[in-house]
This record gives C-alpha cells, sequence and structure tokens, in this order.
C-alpha cells in the first residue's frame, strides 16, 4: 500500500508541474490544483495512519504513542476546503480575463507560427 500511496503523490506532483508549465490559464489551474491534491495526500501520509485506533485519548488510561495523531487530519481538511475556495476564486478571475482578453493564455497573447 505504501507504493501505491508513493506513486499516486509522485503522479500527482509530476502531472501538477506539466500542466503548471503550459501556456493556458486552464491547464495552470489544473496544475495547482494537482499539486495541492499531492500535497494534501502527503500530510496526510506522514500522520503515522492507524486503523481502528481513536484520535481522542485520556494520557491517564493508555500510553499516546499508541494512537493515531489527529492534527494532520485537520490539517489537510483545512487545507481541502481552502483549496477548493481558491481554485473557485481562480476559474471566477479566468472567466473574467477571458472575457477581457478573448484568449485563455498565460501571457494574455496568441501564440500562433
Amino acid at each position: 500500500m505504501e507504493w501505491i500511496l508513493a506513486l499516486a503523490i509522485g503522479v500527482l506532483a509530476g502531472s501538477g508541474v506539466w500542466l503548471l508549465l503550459r501556456p493556458r490559464t486552464f491547464q495552470f489551474i489544473m496544475g495547482l490544483a494537482l499539486l495541492g491534491y499531492a500535497v494534501n495526500l502527503f500530510i496526510f501520509a506522514m500522520g503515522r495512519l492507524r486503523v481502528d485506533a481513536p484520535p481522542v485519548i485520556d494520557p491517564a488510561w493508555v500510553d499516546p504513542a499508541r494512537y493515531a495523531d489527529p492534527l494532520p487530519q485537520a490539517l489537510v481538511l483545512t487545507a481541502i476546503v481552502i483549496g477548493f475556495a481558491t481554485t473557485a476564486l481562480f476559474l471566477v478571475v479566468l472567466l473574467a480575463s477571458r472575457g477581457m482578453s478573448d484568449t485563455d493564455h498565460v501571457d494574455g497573447e496568441e501564440h500562433r507560427p
């Protein structure tokens, strides 16, 4: 399972960087979104996932090292919400920019050979 997660993070990050280097604005926005998903998966994976472990414990009862850490899960949940909001904002700016310049290229100019 670790290989699959590492491969998924690598593919998302590689695809995101490739899309960031494309000349069109929509592809750039999708590249940012894919990079955000890759970072979220990475943070989530670094949180020492445990199956059937409650996130809230009382240290007087048991050893806290045996339980899941809720902080990475909270960080990823917050990042998902913020990423969704910024993607929506970027898409609105994209539509406004396309309406004003009649092109969706990042530099605002259509390059024709």
